[in-house]
């Protein structure tokens, strides 16, 4: 299965204990996700660090898995579908994992219920995704 992932689940891939690193590292998924989530993961490091008390070695080696699991796509890979998907999305930091899941015609892989509000892609929470791949 192909999916799109968003912030909130390669967030939670940090912790050791989460279903999402479980499901990611199942192998059972190619997952993709536009690449300034890379920043975004850089700017709440120590936020991420503190969450999940993990030193800055095991920060940088969970990242390093995530780049093993996770296609980070540029933005010129999906560029063409920003404006086809800019006035569906709840909101505006969503236009990137929409116009991506549009340009590969996939699912995305998210828990926020607002993605859920538009009807241009379909979204699986975590537990959605589950009970699909049993």
């Amino acid at each position: 299965m192909r999916l799109v992932v968003d912030a909130n689940i390669l967030f939670s891939f940090f912790n050791r204990k989460s279903t999402a690193r479980d499901l990611i590292l199942s192998g059972k998924m190619t997952l993709y996700s536009p690449e300034f989530i890379l920043k975004e993961i850089e700017k709440y490091k120590g936020e991420i660090m503190d969450k999940f008390s993990l030193t800055e070695t095991q920060y940088l080696v969970v990242l390093n898995i995530a780049r093993e699991f996770i296609v980070f796509v540029p933005i010129s890979g999906f560029i063409d579908k920003i404006r086809e998907v800019a006035e569906a999305s709840p909101d505006p930091k969503d236009v990137q994992y929409l116009a991506l899941a549009m340009k590969y015609g996939i699912p995305i892989w998210s828990n926020d219920k607002r993605l859920k509000e538009q009807s241009i892609v379909t979204v699986f929470s975590t537990e959605e995704l589950i009970r699909f791949i049993e």
